[in-house]
């Protein structure tokens, strides 16, 4: 950016950082959770201290709104203390416990105990469109931490400053609390540096958000090393939004009005944009209609960089004529920022064309009209996957509600009712992440407590002495965790005096 320049990662330097990752993950085993929560808290108390500073310079980068940002610092530090406090309760390491009974006949039954355990140092990719709380220290990075993992980030280029930043910020709190050096790094560049990132002997999984193409080179270069590692890469989706005929006669108008402010959120730069609206016949086509005229009424907006815009206005050509889609409203691209877009083609075509409706990272939306019930759930189940599915309905459409839910279930990570998709809150229950595309493992989430599973793996103890266990598995409980102990969830300690012991 002008004004401010930074120096792309080289070879050596990708390596020392992969060395001192290896070395740290060493050292994180060997300490407990509270030591790590505290390193969280520490990060989320800089970054809060700093959230004015933080979110001027990403302005400057992005052109993001200030209220954005400065929220958006606000939400990764509650991200950060969110897996402080998972980690300081305990029972994400899912510690079972089978107990041993040598009298059985006739084998003697092992003393089983199993529970989950980092998997070593992670590489981070920063997203575009959140310069915090998809970035160096958003959520992948929090989740991997909290695991036991060190974190080797890769700085997007769309907001080195602010990544450089928030990594200054990172290391301030890992030196105030004595964790060695390689606990985190970052590194600046393009595809290049990312290829050598991923290819580090020492990596052992990889988080990423971005674009489909760039998540799938990465997919492919893991899945190409001498040993394969996982890539949990979010990609986008089209994000469909089914508004059912009840829904149409009842709110149709308050429905345009939601869509069209979803769709046009920050300049259409979510993964969450919806860019499918779905519904059936001549009334639908009204709603259509109501649709594009509240899109008239916004203002171009700038887009993160002049590459997103243009891919963007390429993107709108050439996906709405691959699908000879009939243009309703059309971004112009004479404009310095980025207007919003709507199309139109019948459920006919969408069957026909399914895999050329692929995401436009911007404001422009898809509708499809359907002929019949029929026609709207066989366009449903033509769908790939996706991050989210929406479902606009009325008491009046629950036969087809019914219908349609198990369907979108099947493509979706998030099915939302009467909602929008743009937003995704964080919490223990929330899914972000769903089938191929629009990720590469749909059993995992990057949102949420349950992200931290991406970054572990499960591994069992069989007649081990209790001294040599992990604190989580040992008799007597010293961390207080709730444990399955022969099938029963309990957070009481025991002890194994007497081989008669088979149950608590």
């Amino acid at each position: 950016m002008e004004g401010w320049s930074y120096a792309v990662a080289t070879e050596a330097e990708i390596a020392r950082a992969g060395n001192a990752a290896a070395k740290a993950f060493h050292d994180l085993a060997s300490r407990g959770p509270e030591a790590r929560a505290k390193l969280l808290d520490r990060i989320a108390d800089l970054l809060d201290q700093q959230a004015g500073e933080l979110a001027e310079i990403a302005h400057r980068e992005t052109s993001l709104p200030m209220p954005r940002l400065t929220g958006e610092v606000g939400r990764t530090s509650g991200q950060l203390r969110m897996f402080a406090g998972l980690i300081r309760e305990g029972s994400w390491v899912d510690a079972r416990i089978d107990l041993g009974n040598p009298l059985r006949t006739p084998l003697p039954k092992p003393d089983l105990r199993r529970l989950l355990v980092p998997i070593g140092p992670v590489a981070v990719f920063g997203a575009s469109n959140f310069p915090f709380a998809f970035s160096v220290a958003g959520g992948d990075t929090a989740s991997a931490l909290a695991a036991g993992c060190p974190v080797i980030a890769k700085a997007h280029p769309a907001h080195p400053e602010t990544s450089q930043r928030v990594g200054e910020l990172i290391r301030e709190a890992i030196r105030e609390l004595h964790f060695p050096a390689g606990t985190f790094s970052m590194v600046h560049g393009g595809p290049e540096v990312g290829r050598r990132l991923v290819e580090l002997e020492q990596i052992r999984a990889v988080a990423f958000t971005g674009s489909q193409k760039a998540g799938r080179a990465l997919y492919s270069l893991a899945a190409a090393r001498p040993t394969p590692i996982p890539v949990f890469a979010e990609m986008g989706s089209v994000n469909p939004v089914f508004v059912l005929p009840g829904r149409v006669r009842q709110s149709g108008a308050a429905v345009a009005a939601g869509y069209a402010a979803s769709l046009t959120l920050g300049v259409g730069q979510f993964c969450t944009n919806p860019g499918l609206l779905i519904g059936i016949g001549p009334e639908f086509d009204q709603l259509v209609a109501a649709v594009a005229e509240k899109l008239r009424s916004v203002a171009p907006g700038v887009m993160l960089t002049r590459e997103i815009r243009s891919r963007y206005i390429d993107g709108c050509d050439a996906v709405m004529s691959a699908v000879m889609a009939e243009p309703i409203l059309t971004p112009d691209g004479s404009q310095s920022g980025a207007s919003p877009g709507l199309y139109r083609i019948s459920g006919k075509q969408a069957i026909e064309s399914r895999e050329k409706l692929e995401e436009v990272f911007g404001p422009v939306g898809l509708a499809i009209v359907c002929q019949d019930a029929e026609e709207l759930l066989a366009v449903a189940s033509k769908l790939d996957g996706q991050l989210t599915a929406t479902i606009q309905a009325d008491e009046a459409d629950q036969t087809l509600r019914r219908k349609l839910v198990p369907i979108l279930a099947g493509i979706a990570g998030r099915v939302v009712y009467n909602g929008f998709p743009t937003g995704v809150e964080v919490g223990p229950a929330m899914q972000h992440g769903g089938p191929f595309p629009a990720t590469t493992d749909s059993r995992h989430t990057s949102v949420g407590t349950a992200a931290i599973f991406r970054f572990v793996r499960p591994v069992a103890f069989q007649d081990l002495p209790d001294v040599e266990l992990p604190q989580e598995l040992q008799d007597d409980n010293p961390l207080g965790i709730a444990r399955l102990i022969n099938g029963q969830s309990t957070r009481e300690p025991f002890r194994r005096l007497l081989p008669q012991i088979t149950q608590l």
